[in-house]
């Protein structure tokens, strides 16, 4: 009879039951281990895991760059704009130019000739342009309501020029001199014009560009 299903020995038979079973579960554990590794079962689905990781990585990038893109675009100004603004300028309003006579002394001696001039201001809050030519300036010679003398009267070849004044910037015009003599677009030879009365008579200087004009006037007393 055989030894496998009648086990013989010093032993009683259940003892070589025990150990013939837990040798038949080691094979059987073996072979499962060796069927799991040749068949790797749930392999398939380690793939499209994989690709779904790595496509939350690809999806930030644009989102990057836009975000890069943006205040670029933000900090270059426009070339087109930024020309015309500089060559078109808006005109000065007349409320935001201040115009000042000035005289270089208020008491002049028989002898001294006034030095006349103006300060132009522009007392807005922005950039603006204005038409500072020779023919837009006017400096008039008053006393009480009569007019005496005005640059524009015998002025030769005026001119145009515009200028940008920057808010709050203030232009000084050149000073000429006044020959203390009353003048009229018909008396444009020196030699043909009346001196003014002196001996302590007060006049004043008030000043102009194109329709703007000065809000006070300079006192000039001749002795």
């Amino acid at each position: 009879m055989s030894t496998f299903t009648n086990p013989t020995g010093p032993q009683p038979p259940s003892v070589y039951w025990r150990r013939r079973a837990l040798v038949l579960l080691g094979l059987v554990v073996a072979i499962v281990v060796v069927v799991l590794i040749v068949v790797r079962p749930g392999a398939s689905g380690d793939e499209p895991g994989a690709a779904a990781t790595s496509s939350p990585a690809a999806d930030p990038a644009p989102v990057a760059s836009e975000t890069a893109t943006a205040p670029a675009a933000d900090a270059t100004p426009d070339p087109a704009s930024t020309e015309a603004t500089t060559e078109e300028g808006a005109r000065c309003a007349a409320a935001s130019i201040e115009l000042v006579p000035v005289v270089d002394e208020q008491v002049f001696a028989p002898t001294e000739l006034p030095q006349i001039s103006m300060s132009v201001t522009n007392s807005g809050s922005s950039d603006c342009v204005i038409n500072l030519g020779s023919g837009q300036q006017k400096l008039v010679v008053t006393s009480g309501e009569e007019q005496w003398w005005s640059s524009a009267d015998c002025q030769v070849d005026p001119t145009d020029q515009d200028v940008t004044l920057t808010a709050g910037q203030t232009l000084s015009t050149p000073a000429i001199s006044w020959d203390r003599t009353r003048s009229t677009p018909d008396t444009c030879d020196a030699d043909s014009r009346q001196a003014v009365p002196a001996g302590g008579a007060t006049y004043r200087l008030t000043v102009s560009v194109g329709d703007i004009t000065s809000a006070d006037s300079a006192p000039m007393i001749l002795n």
